[in-house]
């Protein structure tokens, strides 16, 4: 590892910082943008649709959906093919149309159509991985202990050095170790514009990068030049 690696946790404070005025150049993601409303149930079906999908599509794809069920009842009493019809833009779109139908179904059954207030209790749900609960948590209920983690997470957090994990539930496990705990609340939003515009996963432009110097990745330096 390189003597300026990012494994000291006295440059954290500094990548942040760069971080946050790259950020403040952009739209936040439009999971971020949905849990302004504090609206814990749009987040949830928001981020299950947003799966594999691009932030633009699950946008429009949302309001569409939230038109006519925005709702666990409304939900659940639309025809599945219905659902099918007005969500088919994002990706999955058979797969998503079953599993926000059967979310909202469950709310009702079980949670008196609340959103469960608890990280736990959002796992049960079928198609709620670690990176939905936490986003739930964070902009739905505005809890202080959730860290999601995204692709864009796992691979900048890999290549700044912060941790050597192989998938991001891994990622998020160390991240709880290493990332002061006020930086959880914007560390993924963060990170999301951050590799969507810089460091993103195939193509990273490190000629362009803020924080390079902080930065571990093995190929960096061939790409110094690319814009």
């Amino acid at each position: 590892m390189k003597k300026n690696a990012m494994a000291n946790p006295s440059d954290i404070p500094a990548v942040i910082r760069k971080l946050k005025t790259f950020y403040e150049k952009y739209r936040p993601p439009i999971l971020t943008e949905i849990g302004m409303r504090s609206n814990p149930f749009r987040v949830l079906i928001s981020c299950i649709l947003s799966l594999r999908t691009q932030d633009i599509t699950t946008e429009r794809v949302s309001k569409d959906l939230f038109k006519v069920a925005d709702t666990p009842k409304k939900l659940a009493c639309l025809p599945l093919d219905r659902i099918k019809k007005i969500i088919r833009p994002v990706n999955f779109y058979k797969t998503k149309a079953l599993r926000i139908r059967d979310i909202a179904k469950t709310l009702i059954k079980k949670y008196h159509s609340k959103v469960p207030h608890t990280f736990e209790e959002l796992l049960t749900l079928k198609g709620v991985g670690r990176k939905t609960a936490n986003i739930v948590m964070m902009h739905g209920h505005r809890s202080k202990e959730a860290l999601a983690v995204d692709v864009h997470v796992h691979v900048i957090s890999n290549r700044l050095g912060l941790v050597k994990t192989k998938n991001a539930d891994e990622t998020e496990k160390q991240l709880r170790k290493v990332l002061p705990k006020r930086y959880w609340p914007v560390y993924n939003d963060y990170l999301v514009i951050y590799g969507q515009n810089i460091c993103t996963t195939a193509y990273p432009k490190c000629g362009s990068c803020l924080i390079e110097k902080y930065c571990v990745y093995k190929y960096k330096d061939l790409k110094r030049k690319v814009k």
